[in-house]
């Protein structure tokens, strides 16, 4: 039976005026809606695909959740601001969220993570570490900051690591090459943590006249390198089997071999791409991630463990020089990467301790390592740069600058432990679970306290440079008004 054209259009017309009628969702509403809609149908498809892996208890389920914990547990540490102290760092937030996840009662049987998953997730995040830190190496302040930058990069890093391995030995009963991992686990300093801070004191104008933060940023990726290339001998030396003299050898073909690989992946990296290739930034990237994982997995797989971290070292810093400028955006592409990663490695390192485990007398002992190491490195540090044209505020400020730990100890901390557990050697994984320990020991109590620190000292003990407007005739003078609107928007640190 045919409708009437007059009954159908009117249908159609109060259709028309119901719909303008009917409020529409718009702004926030809308937003939310749309995003829960996109979780919904992302996480339909993937339950279709993996099955029980993304629902409580699964493996992609616990790695997921890890992460969203980990973000927004590093947003809240972020969003602390306490009265006349500059913000603490939010990696602390991801390492205490891994922490929580690991050691509430019920949490814990929902959220499981395989350990292989969580080894290989660590690796990635170090080899995306160790390209930034290839890249970020900079040639230039090196020369024309030569024996100071050299003296901060080298000596305090080689003297704690030193001093950790003799402390360690005697009140923790580690043999002395796992004593030496342990050191050069806990040399490293923090450039999540030192680098913001310059930043920011070099944005007010702090120790900019005498390249204070420029030293420490330059200086910092030196130390880093310097700390993981030791730590790689001294992992392969204590993972090998033979005479010490063998094994010693062995580490140092590591390290020869490491760099040679670097050196022809880097050359290759130069050639290829080339400049005349559509979507050359991101190609480069891709290549330069994707040989920087494989050498730091081949590595493992061919038994040479300390190759891949220098060989991606090297790779990434002889990229860079062949790309010189046209780096920057590859370098930026990267530290996109790292933004993912990051929350997934802390969080991955909190989850991995387990504080019923734990025995109170290793934290004990572990602390006072800890900070045996930090006073030394603080005189160590204070005493080098002693000639170095700096008066005695900038000298602690340096000393002080040295000491924050992070993103190196998470990154190697647990390096050790995963090669034990593969080794299935109980005594091995005792040790590898105490240089772990000590590292998010390091992190828990140096990161907050450098970062402070920095804070705190920088506006009180370095000289503030303030910046000059140019006149209409070419001529530089301060401007007040400049000035006063500066003094208006400075941080929380210069604000002391």
């Amino acid at each position: 039976m045919k409708m009437p054209a007059s009954d159908s259009s009117s249908c159609c017309s109060s259709c028309i005026s119901l719909k303008d009628r009917c409020p529409r969702p718009q702004g926030l509403i809308n937003l939310l809606i749309t995003k829960v809609c996109l979780f919904a149908l992302l996480f339909g498809v993937v339950w279709s695909v993996t099955g029980s892996e993304c629902l409580p208890g699964g493996n992609l389920f616990g790695i997921v959740i890890l992460f969203i914990c980990s973000v927004l547990g590093g947003k809240l540490v972020g969003m602390i601001q306490l009265p006349t102290l500059p913000p603490f760092p939010p990696l602390l937030g991801m390492l205490l969220a891994g922490l929580v996840l690991r050691n509430v009662p019920y949490i814990t049987a929902a959220v499981y993570i395989n350990t292989h998953w969580s080894a290989a997730l660590r690796n990635i995040a170090l080899s995306i570490i160790l390209t930034r830190a290839g890249l970020g190496l900079d040639p230039s302040a090196l020369r024309r900051l030569k024996a100071v930058c050299v003296r901060v990069a080298i000596g305090p890093c080689v003297v704690e690591a030193s001093i950790v391995a003799v402390v360690s030995h005697f009140l923790l009963g580690l043999p002395w090459v796992w004593g030496f991992i342990l050191g050069f686990v806990l040399a490293a300093v923090s450039p999540a943590v030192v680098v913001p801070s310059m930043l920011l004191l070099q944005r007010e104008g702090y120790g900019v006249e005498k390249g204070i933060p420029t030293l420490l940023m330059a200086a910092g990726s030196f130390d880093d390198i310097l700390a993981i290339t030791g730590f790689s001998t001294c992992l392969g030396i204590a993972f090998s089997t033979g005479s010490t003299w063998m094994n010693i050898l062995k580490g140092l073909l590591e390290v020869v071999g490491g760099v040679i690989a670097g050196l022809i992946l880097g050359l290759f990296l130069y050639c290829f791409p080339s400049k005349d290739q559509e979507d050359l930034v991101l190609r480069r990237t891709l290549m330069l991630l994707g040989l920087s994982i494989f050498s730091v997995f081949l590595s493992h797989v061919i038994g040479f463990a300390g190759a891949g971290g220098l060989c991606t070292l090297v790779l990434a810093f002889l990229a860079a020089l062949g790309w010189k400028t046209d780096k920057v955006p590859v370098a930026a592409m990267v530290g996109r990467s790292w933004d993912i990663f990051q929350p997934l490695l802390f969080g991955l390192i909190g989850a991995e301790i387990t504080i019923a485990t734990l025995s109170p007398s290793t934290v004990g002992l572990g602390l006072a390592c800890i900070s045996i190491g930090l006073v030394i490195r603080l005189l160590v540090t204070f005493l080098l740069v002693h000639f170095g044209g700096f008066n005695l505020k900038e000298k602690l400020f340096i000393a002080v600058a040295w000491l924050p730990k992070a993103t190196v100890q998470a990154a190697i901390g647990s390096k050790a432990l995963d090669m034990a557990r593969e080794e299935q050697d109980e005594t091995l994984i005792k040790y590898g679970s105490d240089v772990l320990t000590l590292a998010v020991l390091a992190i828990l109590t140096t990161a907050p306290i450098g970062a402070l620190g920095i804070g705190l000292a920088g506006p009180r003990l370095l000289t503030r440079q303030f910046k000059v407007d140019e006149t209409e005739g070419g001529a530089t003078s301060p401007s007040s008004d400049g000035i006063g609107q500066e003094k208006d928007t400075v941080t929380l640190e210069s604000k002391l």
